[in-house]
């Protein structure tokens, strides 16, 4: 029987980390929110002052049988820079840090051994700066959030942060999408 389970990623901002996640088979459900600050129940105009230490993430739930963790994990530090603290392109602040949220101490041990192998597989250049927190409460984001990309392929941002970001990854991975 295949288990579901789920992670918590954050990359910048989470629309392209929600429309990356969303076109993997064996992904179930890919939801937007805030994780990793101290503020109960942030919204997001709270997040973008930087001020909640949240950061802007997705909840992946996937059936684990059928895409395992670290594959989640290597797409996650391949389809944005893990290595920019605090940053992702034009996005600023803690909010678009780079980090991932576990569930338990094997989640983290399984982080904690695919950033090291990208680290050593020289992907990046620069060192890996990514957190990694364990049991942080995950926020849903607002609804106006969820598909964003979908919804909203025409705005500006769509077209010059998201939409590189989803050619780049589908030409990477074709073999895994839906």
């Amino acid at each position: 029987m295949t288990e579901k389970r789920s992670i918590i990623l954050g990359g910048g901002c989470f629309w392209c980390i929600e429309a990356i996640y969303k076109d993997l088979k064996g992904v179930i459900a890919v939801k937007s929110g805030y994780a990793g600050g101290d503020v109960p129940n942030p919204t997001y105009e709270q997040v973008c002052t930087g001020a909640t230490g949240h950061a802007e993430v997705v909840k992946v739930t996937y059936l684990s049988e059928e895409i395992p963790l670290e594959m989640l994990l290597n797409i996650f530090f391949t389809v944005h820079d893990p290595t920019t603290l605090n940053q992702q392109g034009p996005d600023k602040g803690t909010q678009y840090r780079s980090i991932v949220i576990t569930s338990n101490a094997e989640e983290t041990q399984t982080v904690k051994d695919v950033l090291q192998q990208v680290a050593q597989a020289g992907l990046w250049k620069n060192p890996i700066v990514t957190q990694i927190q364990e049991r942080k409460t995950f926020y849903p984001a607002e609804v106006s959030h969820d598909d964003y990309f979908a919804l909203n392929p025409q705005s500006a941002y769509c077209q010059a942060v998201v939409a590189p970001k989803v050619y780049k990854f589908r030409q990477s991975y074709l073999d895994l999408l839906k």
